[in-house]
């Protein structure tokens, strides 16, 4: 029985952890976004390619081989939602990053005066 107690112990802290909850997080806003992104282009694009195309909808592509049905169509969109979500997420990282390069370059030039000079007084100490 010890074994088992330590055991949910564990997974106790493993569950608790920050990194955890974030990736719990991550999953869930990801899988809306995913719901929204899906609609964007099933709902929007598509419509919009399949009218430049002469009206073809890609959701009914589709041949026949034997008794089964390949349905190439809606390979095409998950391909197309695939690049899509990954070209959003593209700019929102993009984003982010320039975000947090503007956050660090303010941080660095609002340093107070004192704490640059005995950052300096350190760096000559260490030599």
């Amino acid at each position: 029985m010890e074994k088992w107690e330590k055991l949910l112990q564990e997974f106790k802290a493993f569950i608790a952890r920050g990194s955890v909850v974030d990736l719990a997080v991550g999953v869930i806003v990801g899988g809306a976004f995913s719901a929204i992104v899906k609609s964007l282009v099933n709902d929007i694009l598509m419509p919009i390619i399949g009218l430049l195309l002469g009206g073809l909808n890609f959701s009914n592509l589709s041949f026949g081989l034997g008794e089964a049905r390949i349905m190439y169509g809606a390979f095409l969109q998950a391909v197309i939602n695939f690049f899509i979500i990954a070209f959003v997420i593209f700019f929102i990282v993009k984003l982010i990053n320039l975000v947090y390069k503007k956050q660090s370059q303010e941080t660095i030039k609002t340093v107070p005066e004192d704490v640059k000079l005995l950052t300096e007084i350190r760096d000559l100490l260490k030599k």
